[in-house]
C-alpha cells in the first residue's frame, strides 16, 4: 500500500476502527489466553527504544515482531542485533504500515516527544494497546486526547513513568500519607542533570541522508533543521520537546504529585528561568523553578543544566553537580516532622526534622512486565503507569513551559519580588541565583524570563487566558493531526 493510500486509510479509522477486526479475535474480544503469544512492534529504535526492545523481549510470552524507524541507518542497526539474538523482525520506516497488520497486538513507542500523542490516538483507533513513552505528549491538550482515544477503544495504554512500578516509592508514598511525619508542607522535584551548549550553527542544516525527515517532522512544524544534530538535541527545541522539565523532569514530576495524592492539574502555575551559560540553537531553558498551586501543598520543580560552578565547566563538565540535601535528581517530599528523600527510580529514605534517618525502602518492579500483564487481563486497572495518571504528570511539564513562553525577561530582582508571593518558589529561586552567581552568569547580559501567572480550570483543563490556551496545543500539518474527535 503506497504512503498517500494509507494516510487515506487512516485518517477514515477512526469512524470504522470499532468494526474493523484489526486485532486478532481473543484479544479484540477481551478473551486472552495466558499462553498466547503477545506481538509487539516497536517504534523509535535510537536511545530510549533500544531499552524497550530489550525489556519487553525478554518476557515471556512476548515476541518482537518488527521494528520501525524514520532513520533507515538506526532501523538498520536495530534489525541486525535482533538477528543477533535469532529474532526474526519486519522492518518499516513508516508506523502506519504496522498499524494496518492484524497480526500485532501492541506497539511500544520511543520516538519523540511531538509524535507521542498522534503514534497513540492511531494505535487506539487500530485496535492496539500502547506503551507509551514519557511525556506521553508534547502539549497540555494532546494528552487529554489520548486518554480520550484509550477509554473509546478500550485499549491498554502504558505511560513509561516507571517509578510507578517501584514498590519501594509506592510504599514510601504509602507511609507518608498515613501521617507519619504530619502534613506535606512542599513537594519539590529536582533536575540537576548536566547540559552542555549545542552549538550555534550559522545556517540551516541538512537531515542525515539516513532519514525519511518529512516523516520525522511528522505533526511538528516542518523547518529547515535549526541546529547541527537532528538527534537527541531535538528536546531542546519547543517545536519537537519539551526541554528538561518534560525530558528527564516528567519522571520526578510524576513521583512529587503522586506523593501530593493529587489527581488532577494544578490551578495556578508560575515560572522562572533561562538557556543561561551560553548561546546556542536550544531555545528551551537550562535553569527553571516552576510553581504549582495544589491544594493538599504546593509543588515546586528545580531545572538546572549547569554544573556546580564555572570551574566544573571544564573537560569533566557536569561531574560535579548541586543537590539538595542529597538529592540531584530526585524529590523531596517537606513535613512537619521532616521529609522524605526519593533519589532515584526505586528508593527512599525518611528523615525527622533533625535530619536523622527514621526509616527507608527499597524495591524495583519491571514496568514492561506490568503493561503485559494488563495486556493480557484486559484491566485498565491492573496498570502502574496508566495513562491518565502519565498524562497528568506530563501536563503539569507542559504548564510550566507555557508560563515560561509567556513571560518577559526581567531583571534579577524583578525575578525575586514575583516568586515573593510563593515563599516555596522564592527558597528555590534563591538558591537557583546563587547557583548562576557560581556559574558566573551575567544576568544583566542575559536576564531571566519571569514567566507569567498563569490559572487553569482542572476539570475542563484549560486555561483562563487565550494566548496561554493557544499555547495548550499547537497548529498541525496536513496528514499528521492529532483528532480533536478522536
Amino acid at each position: 500500500m503506497s504512503l498517500s493510500t494509507r494516510r487515506g486509510f487512516l485518517r477514515g479509522a477512526g469512524a470504522a476502527a470499532a468494526a474493523l477486526p484489526f486485532a486478532r479475535p481473543s484479544l479484540a474480544a477481551g478473551r486472552w489466553s495466558p499462553n498466547e503469544e503477545l506481538r509487539i512492534a516497536v517504534v523509535g529504535l535510537r536511545g530510549r527504544g533500544g531499552n524497550h526492545f530489550d525489556g519487553l523481549s525478554r518476557l515471556p510470552g512476548v515476541r518482537i515482531v518488527a521494528l520501525c524507524d524514520v532513520d533507515s541507518d538506526v532501523l538498520a542497526q536495530a534489525a541486525a542485533k535482533a538477528a543477533k539474538r535469532d529474532i526474526a523482525v519486519d522492518t518499516c520506516r513508516d508506523v502506519r504500515e504496522l498499524l494496518e497488520r492484524k497480526d500485532i497486538d501492541a506497539i511500544s513507542v520511543a520516538t519523540p516527544n511531538h509524535w507521542h500523542a498522534l503514534m497513540a490516538v492511531w494505535a487506539c483507533q487500530a485496535g492496539k494497546d500502547v506503551y507509551l513513552e514519557k511525556p506521553v505528549s508534547h502539549n497540555v491538550w494532546e494528552g487529554a486526547q489520548i486518554v480520550a482515544a484509550t477509554h473509546k477503544y478500550g485499549r491498554i495504554v502504558q505511560a513509561g513513568t516507571q517509578s510507578r512500578s517501584s514498590s519501594g516509592i509506592a510504599e514510601a508514598i504509602a507511609w507518608l500519607h498515613e501521617g507519619h511525619l504530619g502534613k506535606i508542607q512542599v513537594a519539590r522535584g529536582l533536575c540537576y542533570k548536566p547540559r552542555q551548549s549545542i552549538g550555534k550553527i550559522t545556517g540551516a542544516q541538512q537531515p542525515p541522508a539516513s532519514v525519511d525527515y518529512d516523516l520525522w517532522c511528522g505533526p511538528a512544524a516542518k523547518v529547515p533543521l535549526p541546529r547541527k544534530n537532528l538527534h537527541y538535541d531535538w528536546h531542546w527545541d519547543f517545536n519537537t520537546g519539551n526541554g528538561d522539565l518534560g525530558n528527564q523532569g516528567i519522571h520526578q514530576m510524576d513521583i512529587a504529585r503522586w506523593a501530593l495524592g493529587e489527581q488532577q492539574l494544578a490551578p495556578r502555575v508560575f515560572s522562572v528561568g533561562g538557556r543561561l551559560g551560553y548561546d546556542d540553537d536550544g531555545n528551551t531553558p537550562n535553569t527553571m523553578v516552576t510553581w504549582f498551586d495544589y491544594q493538599t501543598a504546593p509543588l515546586v520543580f528545580e531545572v538546572r543544566g549547569l554544573p556546580h560552578d564555572k570551574a566544573s565547566q571544564g573537560k569533566d563538565w557536569g561531574k560535579k553537580m548541586d543537590s539538595h540535601l542529597g538529592a540531584g535528581i530526585g524529590v523531596i517530599v517537606h513535613c512537619e516532622g521532616g521529609y522524605v528523600r526519593f533519589p532515584n527510580y526505586e528508593s527512599a529514605i525518611a528523615y525527622d526534622k533533625g535530619g536523622k534517618e527514621v526509616q527507608r525502602w527499597r524495591g524495583a518492579g519491571d514496568h514492561f512486565a506490568n503493561f503485559v500483564a494488563a495486556v493480557r487481563s484486559r484491566k485498565a486497572s491492573d496498570l502502574k503507569g496508566d495513562i491518565r495518571q502519565g498524562h497528568v504528570s506530563s501536563a503539569l511539564c507542559h504548564m510550566g513551559n507555557v508560563s515560561y513562553l509567556l513571560g518577559a525577561t526581567r531583571p534579577a530582582a524583578d525575578a525575586t519580588t514575583a516568586a515573593g508571593e510563593f515563599p516555596a518558589a522564592a527558597e528555590s529561586l534563591d538558591r537557583m541565583l546563587t547557583h548562576l552567581r557560581l556559574n558566573e552568569v551575567d544576568l544583566d547580559a542575559t536576564p531571566l524570563r519571569v514567566g507569567r501567572l498563569l490559572e487553569l480550570d482542572p476539570q475542563t483543563e484549560r486555561f483562563a487566558a487565550a494566548d496561554a490556551q493557544r499555547l495548550a496545543s499547537r497548529p498541525y500539518r496536513e496528514g499528521f493531526v492529532v483528532p480533536s474527535e478522536v
